[in-house]
């Protein structure tokens, strides 16, 4: 289980983790990260928690199949916190492929869209061979 000071609560944090972090979207979620806290007025001597909320919508499932999943990122993350820098906020939404998936399947996209974040992972070229333009709109050269 993910420790309770380990977990996003407010709305405000959730708003500040998608609004001001970066994003990596794999087929079963989105993750999002605000790394670092960047408040120098943070009282104490101590590297501030990493904290994580999980969003998981009606479109995955009904009531067993959103639990399961969130139970399973909660564990999932929880192995994970010591990869992210101190003061992170994480967001994990839940796409509706989610539900079906195993735990196996979230552990590959969970760790593929992290490695993305933290700089780990370069980005592959498409489908179709034709290298990224990341000046372009569309995402690749004309």
């Amino acid at each position: 289980m993910l420790p309770s000071e380990s977990r996003l609560r407010r709305r405000e944090d959730f708003a500040t983790a998608v609004r001001r972090g970066r994003r990596a979207g794999r087929p079963l979620l989105v993750v999002h990260l605000r790394s670092g806290n960047t408040d120098p007025h943070t009282p104490g001597g101590n590297a501030p928690q990493v904290r994580a909320g999980f969003v998981v919508s009606k479109a995955v499932g009904g009531a067993v199949v959103r639990n399961r999943v969130k139970r399973r990122l909660r564990h999932l993350v929880r192995d994970r916190l010591d990869q992210l820098p101190a003061g992170s906020l994480v967001v994990v939404r839940a796409l509706p492929g989610a539900g079906e998936a195993d735990h196996d399947q979230l552990a590959r996209d969970l760790d593929t869209a992290l490695q993305r974040l933290l700089g780990g992972a370069p980005r592959s070229n498409p489908p179709g061979g034709a290298p990224r333009n990341p000046g372009h709109p569309g995402g690749s050269a004309q």
